[in-house]
């Protein structure tokens, strides 16, 4: 038996959305920039998409930027900021996705803006108070603060951090990768300038996403030579990828509670199973506690012979699962996730398990028995 528990990387595309993008691949291929009937249906087709997702985010049509995902989103959002709207100073975390960091790195070594980490608590979440006093000295910011940690599941409160961004009159940009699809969020509701979206974190199609601009907030072209998407990004529209998107987002919202029950269930099957395989096991930053990101678990197994196999010897079980994010796969250091909390210990193995809706209770039992027979010759004391 395969089973996939790396969901977090990547989730399978819904046969629905398939079935939602194959017309367009089939039929209507029109340019949508064209204004012959060949286009104006392929370019009518996007709007339609355009205005079912605002409508899930509760926003308007407008603030929705169709990108190729994730990564592009959160550099769009960074260079916008600096470039276009005046910040001086980014703030982040040690724990933010490389989408995140290495675009803020680079800008402050090239646009000689500044970039300080903004310091974590024990649970792994902002320190407001930091960020207030940091916030207070009137330099125009950006804050930028991932809403669920894609390696160890930590849940930020985004409604707080972007009401203190607020008070000081800085940008807040939250990447919402890992939650979009997840949680019901009204971005119309929340103090949030720039959200950003991936498709293929939702059972959508890679290459995918979108950027929320906030209603009023005006930001030129990222990537020019042409006036798509309101000028904010030139080029022609991935036609079938925003197509699927918008499915994909059809699906999860309508009936996001069971899904969330569903996958609630197996979590704590999983973490049932490995507390009773593995004695010495820790979950990372609580990731296995009520509010955590409900998709991810992340855990620390103790020392064994096998640990620098483990991953290894899960995917020989038939078991794929992840040491961290995806982005940083084939690296030779340690996570930067763990290490920003403080948390890499070399004697020790942190692995990411993560769900989805087509993850099955039999799926967990067998990741069980894996992690039970690669670990059946304990450390001795």
């Amino acid at each position: 038996m395969n089973v996939y528990l790396d969901n977090a990387a990547t989730t399978p595309m819904l046969p629905e959305v398939v079935d939602a993008m194959l017309p367009f691949m089939r039929d209507h291929f029109g340019n949508p920039s064209s204004t012959h009937a060949f286009g104006r249906k392929t370019k009518t087709s996007i709007e339609q998409a355009r205005r079912r997702i605002a409508t899930h985010m509760g926003v308007a049509p407008k603030t929705i930027c169709f990108t190729s995902g994730g990564t592009e989103a959160d550099n769009m959002a960074l260079h916008a900021a600096v470039e276009q709207l005046g910040c001086q100073r980014i703030l982040t975390c040690a724990t933010e996705h490389k989408a995140v960091l290495a675009t803020a790195e680079l800008m402050a070594a090239k646009e000689g803006i500044s970039m300080d980490l903004i310091p974590l608590l024990d649970n792994g979440k902002v320190d407001l108070k930091v960020l207030e006093d940091w916030l207070s000295d009137g330099v125009p910011t950006l804050v930028s603060v991932m809403h669920g940690n894609n390696e160890v599941g930590v849940l930020q409160d985004i409604e707080a951090i972007g009401q203190c961004c607020r008070r000081h009159g800085a940008l807040f940009h939250t990447d919402t990768v890992q939650t979009m699809g997840h949680y019901r969020m009204n971005l119309g509701d929340l103090p949030i300038d720039f959200a950003a979206c991936s498709a293929h974190k939702l059972h959508g199609p890679k290459g995918t996403g979108f950027l929320y601009v906030r209603d009023g907030l005006r930001i030129g072209a990222h990537i020019t030579g042409g006036s798509q998407e309101r000028a904010m990004r030139g080029g022609t529209e991935n036609l079938i990828g925003i197509m699927g998107l918008a499915k994909a987002l059809d699906l999860a919202f309508h009936d996001l509670k069971d899904h969330e029950v569903h996958i609630r269930g197996l979590k704590a099957q999983l973490v049932s199973g490995i507390q009773a395989s593995v004695p010495g096991v820790r979950f990372n930053v609580d990731s296995d506690e009520e509010d955590a990101l409900y998709t991810v678990l992340s855990v620390n197994f103790p020392a064994h012979p096998k640990n620098g196999m483990l991953l290894f010897l899960l995917d020989l079980e038939g078991v794929a699962c992840s040491g961290g994010s995806a982005c940083s796969s084939g690296s030779a250091q340690p996570s930067h996730v763990l290490s920003g909390l403080g948390l890499h210990d070399p004697e020790r193995m942190s692995i990411r398990f993560s769900f989805s809706r087509l993850t099955t209770p039999a799926c967990i039992d067998h990741a069980i028995e894996a992690v039970r027979a690669i670990r059946k010759e304990e450390v001795q004391a």
